[in-house]
């Protein structure tokens, strides 16, 4: 009876011993993931994926693509991956999801939304017990944690791509604005006279405008932060009509993405 005591004490030291060695081997990863980046070469498997699902990509020039190929690379090195109710995060799910953190902040080259070390992942919408309800994603700058239903990642950018309805890009634009507020490397990188603009322009589109008229879905109205992700969602996927039925409001977001998808779209024509 001691020996097997003994043992099975044995056994969970080894286990606590092994699992905190690889905690602070990912974490080390992690920490690296601007040096293994820059000198990793990119997986053609990798190439692969974004040349079959990702419109954005396809449209960069070639020496584009090699710094987008990097920033995404950086990104899925430094990020935790973590499945829920499945067993594995696929490269599939790493680079696509990735890609779409990337195609958001690829006019802000520094900016890769280091506060958010976990990207979970479920493979349909899930419960929440805080809410009560089901999501298809959240934020959570609490736990570092950015949530998604593969799923409606999926829809967004492969079933539906054209309705600006793309939980991929809303939750990521839900991190990249919390991240400009929250101390650390990355603080502070929109202009704040900007986003005052956009966000009065928000206030007078959804208070002052004819609800009939609205361009945007109304959940956008819901607050500055869900008209920000959902003005994000039009801006990439119906971008002549954002531009066509709010051209001020689509400049200032020009501006503080430093990007424009029409622009993008005209490189190769």
């Amino acid at each position: 009876m001691i020996t097997v005591i003994i043992l099975v004490g044995v056994f969970f030291i080894v286990y606590h011993y092994r699992t905190q060695v690889e905690q602070v081997y990912q974490a080390a990863g992690r920490v690296a993931a601007p040096v293994r980046s820059a000198l990793l070469p990119f997986p053609g498997s990798y190439r692969q994926i974004l040349n079959n699902y990702f419109p954005y990509y396809q449209k960069l020039s070639s020496e584009n693509r090699h710094r987008f190929e990097q920033k995404l690379l950086y990104f899925i090195l430094s990020k935790k991956w973590i499945p829920r109710q499945f067993d594995t995060v696929t490269d599939e799910m790493k680079v696509m999801i990735s890609a779409c953190a990337v195609q958001l902040t690829f006019g802000l080259p520094r900016i890769y939304l280091q506060h958010f070390i976990g990207i979970v992942i479920y493979p349909d919408n899930y419960y929440s017990s805080i809410t009560k309800r089901f999501h298809k994603g959240e934020v959570n700058p609490a736990y570092h944690l950015i949530v998604l239903s593969w799923k409606s990642f999926v829809d967004g950018y492969l079933v539906h791509p054209t309705d600006a309805i793309n939980v991929g890009l809303h939750e990521l634009a839900h991190a990249l604005r919390l991240e400009n507020l929250i101390r650390n490397d990355e603080y502070q990188f929109f202009d704040e006279e900007l986003l005052n603009k956009f966000d009065a322009y928000a206030y007078r589109i959804c208070h002052e405008a004819d609800p009939e008229l609205l361009f945007f879905r109304p959940y956008a109205c819901t607050n500055e932060h869900e008209f920000f992700s959902v003005a994000v969602e039009n801006f990439f996927e119906r971008p002549q009509e954002f531009k066509t039925a709010l051209p001020p409001l689509y400049e200032v977001l020009t501006k503080l993405l430093n990007q424009d998808p029409l622009l993008l779209t005209a490189e190769n024509n």
